[in-house]
């Protein structure tokens, strides 16, 4: 039987450092509480056993001169404790809190008088009363003091928690590229300022992201400048290919000078990717129609499976180029047969070859990273996956159960209303 998950905010900082405040008030407010019980409780009674005594000497004496004895003294008096009672019988003195006979606290005090106990009874009320005042008084300003303390804690708490928050913001606004993304933190940034560990952490992931971005613009900026480099030696080598007499040296020329050029189109493409400056050209389409225009466009023998057709907003360009990208390379590194099915704004192609490598399926696309022995140069799904976030369109990579790779790419719907007929217009007069 699986242990019940607690809920997500007792997980956190706040609710954590709140709970070990109230259990240290409510501890130390109890160890004060008892210590003050204990000392004023102990005052007091010895007060009024002192009291008590001192007024058991008087009326011993008054007893032994055969004087009447006062209305608080008595032999064998009603309500004398009976333990009190032996203890004066075996002719020793002592005293005891007890209630009288009206059922009030009492200080009762004892002695032995001719094998009897002589006792005298002093009023305790006042001195019980002072003592549960304070015991009151101890629980009030002990619950004001946890409350108070738990206040000022959470609220320290809370502004240490709300920068943690704000420093794992940016930390995933970072993981999702936007690399401008800063804490700046004042403490990092006022050297007269100490630093304490959030801003230490803080200064931290701004280094870090600050290292992370002029690599990644170097990189890009090397991208392109080898990709706009090699254009131009391409175009030239191509143009001194066409020249070559036919044969065989020249088929392989013209298909190696075609790759190179294939290559170089989509490194441009990934560079203007990485920039995250794209713009999208964005109409209504029927998804049925574009899939199998798409298939024609491949020279692929794909089969497509439209079970239910939908209308979509994208750009027509750039979901033709996911839908391409991901039918070549279920052809390249897959097996027949081959299916692009549309349901509804989801989009499938899938293979029946051996799937899609484990680290693709954890890390998503890599760029120059295939497997061992296969064919390309992993830039297809990686401009696929780009130009499907660039139309806001979600891109899944999985294995079928049944054996094979098979890729979903999910668009949103169009769901505007169509225009309703216009209304026939009556023939004017002639």
């Amino acid at each position: 039987m699986r242990r019940p998950r607690p809920p997500a905010w007792m997980a956190t900082l706040t609710w954590k450092a709140g709970v070990f405040i109230t259990v240290m008030c409510c501890a130390l407010a109890a160890l004060l509480g008892a210590l003050v019980h204990v000392s004023v409780t102990r005052q007091t009674v010895d007060t009024a056993r002192e009291n008590a005594l001192e007024r058991l000497e008087e009326v011993t004496h008054a007893y032994e001169a055969g004087e009447p004895l006062p209305p608080y003294a008595g032999v064998d008096p009603a309500g004398l404790p009976p333990a009190l009672r032996a203890m004066a019988v075996g002719g020793e003195r002592g005293t005891l809190v007890a209630d009288d006979p009206a059922g009030r606290p009492a200080m009762w005090a004892a002695g032995p008088a001719d094998g009897r106990a002589l006792a005298v009874r002093v009023d305790y009320s006042l001195s019980a009363s002072t003592i549960s005042g304070l015991d009151k008084a101890i629980v009030g300003s002990s619950v004001l003091a946890i409350g108070a303390t738990l206040l000022v804690g959470s609220f320290a708490v809370t502004r240490v928690t709300r920068r943690l928050h704000l420093t794992a913001q940016v930390a995933r606004r970072i993981s999702a590229g936007d690399l401008d993304a800063r804490v700046n933190d004042p403490r990092t940034r006022d050297p007269w300022h100490p630093e304490d560990e959030v801003a230490t952490v803080s200064g931290a992931l701004d280094t870090m992201a600050s290292t992370l971005q002029g690599k990644l613009l170097s990189e890009q900026r090397f991208t392109a400048d080898v990709a706009h480099e090699l254009r131009t030696p391409l175009t030239g080598l191509s143009a001194a290919a066409e020249l070559l007499p036919a044969g065989r040296p020249a088929e392989l020329v013209r298909d190696r000078v075609r790759a190179m050029r294939a290559l170089t189109e989509d490194l441009l493409e990934i560079s203007r990717l990485d920039t995250r400056t794209e713009e999208v050209d964005l109409d209504v389409y029927e998804l049925g129609p574009l899939a199998e225009r798409v298939v024609r466009a491949s020279g692929t023998d794909t089969e497509v499976r439209i079970v239910r057709d939908a209308r979509v907003e994208t750009d027509k360009r750039r979901l033709e180029r996911v839908l391409g990208n991901l039918v070549a390379n279920a052809h390249k590194h897959g097996r027949a047969p081959v299916s692009l099915t549309v349901d509804g704004p989801v989009l499938t192609v899938r293979d029946h070859g051996p799937g899609y490598p484990h680290y693709l399926l954890e890390h998503g696309p890599q760029r120059f990273r295939t497997e061992s022995g296969s064919k390309g140069h992993g830039l297809g799904l990686t401009i696929a996956a780009g130009q499907a976030s660039v139309i806001g369109a979600e891109l899944r990579f999985g294995n079928a159960p049944g054996g094979g790779a098979e890729a979903r790419l999910a668009l949103p719907e169009y769901r505007g209303t169509p225009q309703p007929p216009a209304a026939p217009t009556a023939p004017g007069p002639t």
